[in-house]
């Protein structure tokens, strides 16, 4: 069975093909194309469509019925949590997740005001993250002398 490795890039300035050249150069096949527009208040979302951002943590699964663990997203947020539970300070939490290769969703660096806007969605996640086998393996691990 094959398997295949996706990547999303955010746009961030005017498009340019020049992206879909170096992808495709670099043997990426577009899968695609997800369009966004802020919609006036005399008009509702239509059928399908997101009425809201897809929380920190998940992604649109690729039958775009629902909504399923985004693997790095999720490490992060156990970061966030395991460090907090550890009364780590915010500074130091931002640290961990800029020196680890973490970035918020738009692809910026972690800054306090950002960890400490996560805390909702933490406490949202908790229970599933605590109920986690990823959770507890990383649990074990720490708890072993070294």
């Amino acid at each position: 069975m094959a398997h295949f490795e996706r990547i999303r890039d955010v746009v961030a300035s005017p498009f340019s093909g020049q992206i879909i050249q170096q992808r495709t150069a670099a043997g990426w096949q577009m899968v695609s194309i997800e369009w966004r527009r802020e919609l006036p208040d005399s008009e509702t979302p239509s059928d399908g469509a997101f009425s809201e951002d897809v929380p920190y943590g998940l992604r649109i699964a690729e039958d775009g019925q629902r909504l399923e663990v985004h693997p790095r997203e999720n490490q992060a947020l156990m970061l966030m949590m395991d460090l907090l539970g550890q009364d780590f300070t915010y500074s130091s939490i931002v640290s961990d997740l800029n020196e680890k290769g973490f970035r918020t969703r738009d692809g910026k660096p972690w800054t306090r005001v950002a960890v400490f806007n996560m805390m909702p969605r933490l406490i949202e996640v908790g229970p599933r993250l605590f109920a986690s086998e990823e959770w507890k393996a990383q649990q074990v691990k720490l708890a072993r002398p070294r």
